[in-house]
């Protein structure tokens, strides 16, 4: 029996979100239409990081989607960052446009203009808003979910009296940011610092959590950015301070996207297709009829009480009783990644019982109808924490401490590839330098993830260069 995840990821995982229903092609080049399931695993995201980002002080508002071209040329690097990726609208009503106007890529040019408006003193910081919308950036290559031309997130962007105040601002979300992707999606990160060349265009730092996927890939999980006072210079965010002297602020902005179903998806994910982890999972449990059900209609009413119990408990359940068999219903709930399916049937209710499978786990359960409800909180618990750890031990089994240098590496790459095993991520030293970091990627197709904050081990000499290494980093290909 082939192994397709293995033989050939990229094909896996998109035979698993279409056959899983997670998305259609959108007309348009590169972008995606979110079915419902996928959307909802989206609201889960939302209403975690809402949760916490109001516990925070920060709320919510909305910015056009439009961009005037002269907002981008205010910070250079910044469009210097974007050009690439921008799609404008030059005309509207059948009129030529005065100015063009760009679809956001992201919208520190836009709140940077209305900070510079709305903030005048020290009284008003700091200043913290979060933004749940779309943006656009024009990808040459795309992947569903993890690369598209057009995408979901949120972008939190602040201002500050002090760099400290700011520098712990930026910090404060990258760790939220790892509580949410670790306890909600079971997807464990690293986090760290990116390099200069890695970094946000227009940011003075960037930090980022990365995550692995079961093909040794990274993806960027989400990021967070220390602006200094550049954006506040750029877009004229002045105010009079507490020596009644009018200074710049110091701003943030971070944000995660609509990737991180794709790096869920891509690390939970077995042969059979979708694994959710409960806590997301729009469907946590489902309830099937088995057997002569349908001579035998108290089955069902039995069901559609128990799932009447659980609705009321907030638990996301479903009752199959459509016309397909038992063994086609297993098959596409667990395709579909539905942590806990519970079948029901006329002996199982001759001994006052279900039967109870868990989606990561190959044996049935009998659970006396009197537990039910306990076994399900229960072990939904236990799966969410089963997951994570499966991950997290996936990560260490593909973590390389021991290459020191290009050889070893182009070496330790050819012999996995030989092997059929993933190259994973390498821990290594690098001297500080992007002619250095440049010839990793251009050799092995590797590149920095961050500079983590606490290395497994820490590197003596660069992986290139053999001298004195300035940080050790993590080395991976990236989606």
């Amino acid at each position: 029996m082939t192994n397709l995840q293995k033989e050939d990821f990229s094909k896996w995982y998109i035979q698993t979100i279409q056959q899983a229903d997670l998305m259609d092609y959108s007309p348009v080049r590169g972008c995606i239409i979110f079915k419902p399931d996928s959307y909802e695993i989206w609201e889960h995201i939302q209403e975690e990081f809402n949760r916490r980002f109001k516990k925070e002080g920060i709320r919510n508002a909305y910015f056009p989607m439009l961009i005037p071209e002269s907002f981008f040329t205010k910070e250079a690097d910044h469009i210097e960052g974007f050009a690439p990726e921008l799609p404008w609208v030059t005309e509207a009503a059948g009129e030529i446009l005065e100015e063009r106007l760009a679809l956001r890529p992201t919208s520190e040019t836009m709140i940077g203009t209305a900070f510079s408006d709305w903030i005048n003193s020290y009284r008003d910081l700091p200043y913290e808003i979060n933004q749940w919308a779309n943006v656009f950036r024009w990808e040459k290559k795309t992947l569903p979910f993890l690369r598209t031309s057009e995408f979901l997130w949120q972008e939190g962007h602040t201002a500050h009296e002090t760099e400290s105040e700011a520098r712990r601002r930026t910090l404060r979300m990258l760790t939220i940011y790892k509580e949410v992707v670790e306890e909600l999606l079971a997807v464990p990160v690293y986090e760290g610092q990116k390099t200069p060349s890695e970094r946000f265009a227009g940011a003075v730092d960037t930090f980022s959590i990365e995550s692995m996927m079961k093909d040794g890939k990274a993806v960027q999980a989400g990021t967070s950015h220390y602006m200094g006072t550049k954006f506040a210079q750029a877009f004229d965010i002045k105010f009079l301070n507490r020596d009644n002297e009018h200074v710049f602020a110091h701003t943030t902005s971070w944000g995660v996207s609509t990737r991180l179903i794709g790096a869920l998806i891509m690390t939970h994910g077995d042969e059979q297709g979708l694994v959710l982890p409960p806590r997301v999972a729009p469907t946590q449990v489902v309830l099937i009829p088995v057997g002569p059900w349908k001579k035998n209609p108290e089955i069902v009413e039995r069901l559609a009480a128990i799932q009447k119990e659980l609705l009321a408990k907030d638990v996301r359940v479903k009752l199959d009783d459509t016309d397909n068999s038992p063994g086609y219903k297993f098959n596409e709930w667990e395709l579909k990644g539905v942590p806990l399916r519970i079948e029901f049937g006329p002996r199982d209710m001759e001994n006052n019982q279900v039967m109870t499978k868990l989606r990561d786990q190959s044996e049935k359960v009998a659970v006396k109808l009197d537990d039910l409800e306990d076994y399900i909180f229960t072990q939904l618990d236990l799966m969410q924490g089963r997951l994570l750890e499966s991950a997290k031990e996936m990560n260490r089994a593909n973590e390389y401490t021991n290459i020191d240098t290009l050889e070893e590496l182009k070496a330790h790459i050819e012999a996995k590839k030989e092997e059929g095993e993933v190259p994973g991520w390498v821990l290594a030293g690098w001297d500080g330098t992007e002619e250095s970091e440049a010839k990793i990627k251009e050799e092995t197709g590797f590149t920095t993830r961050n500079i983590p904050y606490a290395p497994p081990v820490l590197k003596s000499k660069c992986i290139v260069t053999g001298e004195k290494a300035k940080h050790t980093v993590w080395l991976a290909r990236a989606y």
